[in-house]
């Protein structure tokens, strides 16, 4: 007989899938603005190098004003924590240049095949790979094929751009779940923006490191992109890996590209067609499968689903 659910581990997985659902609206927003910004006159790598200092000043302030984390992250935490960093640096720059030559909906409808790419990552680790996991990127991919439309014309150097990203990306995920989930998330992500600090920057300077004077509107939406898009999202999301793992919270990625489109839609003035809105509802119908996993089901400890990844 199963045992019924302990309310401490029912509570801390809806409580994953709280920050998880919290952290994926946070990241939404970030492509129409960094599209916004790119139209006022900053280019990707200026605006994600002010956003990430902005971000440090953040995470450096909050750990020195609260105490929490310090002394919690061993040498090995950080080289691994600055690692992962390194690889979401590659990431961003790619993903941002990405949306200079293709629409901020195309490029985040692209990304959606980034659970595919983790989940089978985690399994080359041996960890399972489900029917109802197979079902869910089913329906995703499918939901990205008619949002692309069919015999769509799209500029392929984007397209190279945000797939790169995607396999940099999932290096990250795949890290902070292996390696990463018992220690302080504030400190890990700490110096996981630091690493992506110091990938932005080498660019920046590469680049010429130009300091183009910025109106207020530039500067609100560097500030949006780093406390709401950067600082909140990354704990919330980091705490989601924590909690349910990392297979399972790349899988409201497709739900992160729907509401995209949807900012895009209505700020962007991007258009979609009859298809396209019928690929977008099937992409949010397979992250609600995510969710409804856990109905009627055994929950576990944080410790048990770390093991039972793709269950």
């Amino acid at each position: 007989m199963t045992a019924p659910a302990s309310p401490l581990s029912t509570h801390s997985a809806w409580k994953g899938w709280l920050a998880a659902i919290l952290a994926v609206v946070c990241f939404s927003i970030a492509p129409p603005i960094a599209r916004t910004l790119y139209d006022l006159g900053l280019t990707p790598t200026y605006m994600l190098f002010l956003r990430f200092w902005l971000t440090l000043l953040l995470l450096t302030g909050t750990v020195w004003l609260t105490g929490q984390g310090r002394g919690h992250l061993d040498r090995r935490g950080a080289g691994l924590s600055l690692a992962a960093g390194l690889a979401t640096g590659v990431s961003m720059l790619c993903y941002f240049w990405s949306i200079t030559l293709l629409p901020a909906s195309i490029a985040s409808m692209i990304f959606s095949i980034y659970p595919l790419v983790v989940l089978g990552l985690l399994a080359l680790r041996g960890e399972q790979f489900t029917l109802r996991q197979a079902v869910r990127l089913v329906m995703a991919l499918t939901g990205l094929y008619l949002l692309l439309g069919p015999g769509g014309v799209v500029n392929w150097l984007g397209v190279a751009l945000v797939l790169i990203s995607i396999m940099t990306a999932s290096l990250q995920s795949v890290f902070v779940q292996w390696y990463l989930k018992g220690y302080s998330g504030i400190m890990v992500t700490l110096w996981m923006v630091g690493g992506i600090q110091i990938i932005v920057a080498g660019y920046w300077l590469a680049e010429g490191a130009q300091f183009p004077a910025l109106g207020w509107q530039a500067w609100l939406g560097v500030l949006v992109l780093a406390v709401v898009s950067t600082y909140l999202s990354r704990l919330l999301w980091f705490a989601a890996v924590r909690l349910i793992g990392g297979g399972q919270v790349s899988m409201l990625v497709p739900l992160e590209t729907l509401l995209t489109v949807i900012w895009s839609v209505l700020f962007l003035s991007e258009s979609l067609s009859a298809w396209q809105w019928a690929g977008g509802v099937l992409i949010l119908l397979s992250a609600l499968l995510v969710i409804e996993r856990w109905r009627g089901r055994r929950a576990f400890s944080p410790q048990q689903n770390a093991s039972r990844e793709g269950v």
